[in-house]
C-alpha cells in the first residue's frame, strides 16, 4: 500500500495528460470514473486506509486527498472547457448573419377559377348587373318545382342529385337564386348567380362539384335579341377575342324558346384543332327566354313581364380561357400547376 501511495504523484501527472487531451466530455466521464468511481484507482486507496496502523493512516490519507483534490479540479477545468467549446459551436452553427439581405415570402395568387369568376363578375356589373347569392343546401320546390321541371325529369333522380334524408338536396344549379330574387324583388331584374353547385358526375369534364353561372333579365320588352347582345358581348370581352356565337336550338324546361351557345373555338381561331373536335365551334352555355310558369310561380304577370335567362359553366370557361384539357387539374391542388396562374 505504501508503494502505491508513492506512486500518487506519477498517477495525478499521466492523469492530467490524459484529461487535457480529452475530446468528449463522454471520454472524460469515463476517466473520472477510472479514478474517482466506486472502485476507481483512488477511491480504492481510501478503502485500504482502514488496514493502516494511525500514524501510517494519517500520513497516507493527507496524500490520497490531496491527490484526490488535485484529479477532481482536473477533470472539472477539463469539463467546463469542453462545455465551453460545446455551447460555441452550438452558437456558431445557429448564427444568423443580420447583414444579408431578406429572403422574403413568396406571394401567393388567386385560383384559377377564381379569377375567372372575379373576371365574369366585373364584366356584368359593367354591364347594370348585380351578383346575387343563395343556399347550396335547397329544397325542391326552389331547385325544381318553380323553375317548371316536372316530376319525372331525369335531373330529380337520386343517380344525378345529392339528397338528403329530410328530402332537401345540394343544388344542381344556382338557379334556386334566381327563384328566392323574384320573389324577393319585383322587375324590371338584372342580375347574375354565381356559385357552387353540385351533381352525382365525375370524369375529364365533369366534378361532383364545380362552379355555376346564372343570369336572369326580367322587365318589359325584353326579347331574345336582348340577350344574343349581352352573351355575344360578354364572350369577347371574357376571351379578349373578336369571338364568333351562334346559337342552336334546344330544350330546357324553364325557358322556351331555348338555345344552345356555341362560340368559334378560342384555341385554333375555328381552323380545328382536339378542343373543338375538328368542328371549328365549342358550347359553352344554355339559354332561353323565361317560360311562362316560371314567372307564375313567383307571382309576376308573364303577360306583361318578359325575360331572358342563361346558365354556363364557370369551370368550363376557365379551362377553355387557359387552354386547360382535364378539369381535375384545377381541383388537385398540385402548386407545380397553380403556380402557373399566379
Amino acid at each position: 500500500m505504501t508503494d502505491s501511495v508513492q506512486a500518487l504523484p506519477a498517477l495525478i501527472d499521466a492523469s492530467r495528460h490524459e484529461i487535457a487531451a480529452t475530446a468528449s466530455i463522454d471520454d472524460l466521464e469515463q476517466i473520472r470514473v477510472r479514478l474517482l468511481g466506486k472502485k476507481g484507482s483512488v477511491t480504492e486507496l481510501l478503502k485500504s486506509l482502514g488496514g493502516m496502523d494511525p500514524e501510517a493512516r494519517r500520513t497516507a490519507g493527507a496524500k490520497i486527498n490531496e491527490a484526490k483534490q488535485a484529479l477532481t479540479a482536473a477533470l472539472e477545468e477539463r469539463r467546463a472547457a469542453l462545455e465551453s467549446a460545446k455551447l460555441a459551436a452550438q452558437l456558431a452553427s445557429d448564427a444568423v448573419d443580420v447583414t444579408l439581405p431578406g429572403r422574403g415570402q413568396a406571394i401567393g395568387g388567386l385560383h384559377p377559377v377564381t379569377r375567372v369568376r372575379r373576371r365574369i363578375e366585373q364584366i356584368f356589373r359593367n354591364a347594370g348587373f348585380t351578383v346575387a347569392d343563395g343556399p347550396e343546401i335547397e329544397d325542391d320546390w326552389h331547385n325544381f318545382t318553380a323553375l317548371n321541371i316536372p316530376e319525372n325529369h331525369p335531373a330529380r333522380a337520386m343517380h344525378d342529385t345529392f339528397y338528403f334524408g329530410d328530402g332537401r338536396l345540394l343544388r344542381t344549379h344556382t338557379s334556386p337564386v334566381q327563384v328566392r330574387s323574384m320573389e324577393q324583388s319585383k322587375p324590371p331584374l338584372r342580375l347574375i348567380a354565381p356559385g357552387r353547385v353540385y351533381r352525382s358526375d365525375s370524369d375529364m369534364t365533369h366534378t361532383p362539384m364545380f362552379h355555376q353561372l346564372e343570369g336572369l333579365v326580367v322587365d318589359e320588352g325584353i326579347t331574345f335579341a336582348n340577350m344574343k347582345a349581352i352573351l355575344h358581348g360578354f364572350m369577347r370581352e371574357l376571351f379578349e377575342k373578336d369571338v364568333k356565337m351562334r346559337l342552336r336550338p334546344s330544350y330546357f324546361p324553364f325557358t322556351e324558346p331555348s338555345a344552345e351557345v356555341d362560340i368559334s373555338c378560342v384555341s385554333c381561331g375555328g381552323s380545328g384543332c382536339r378542343v373543338c373536335k375538328q368542328t371549328g365551334w365549342v358550347e359553352v352555355s344554355g339559354c332561353g327566354v323565361v317560360h311562362p310558369n316560371v314567372l307564375k310561380a313567383v307571382n309576376i304577370d308573364p303577360e306583361r313581364y318578359t325575360g331572358y335567362a342563361f346558365g354556363m359553366g364557370i369551370d368550363r370557361l376557365t379551362m377553355l380561357r387557359y387552354n386547360v384539357n382535364d378539369i381535375r387539374l384545377y381541383f388537385e391542388n398540385d402548386l407545380r400547376f397553380l403556380k402557373q396562374f399566379a
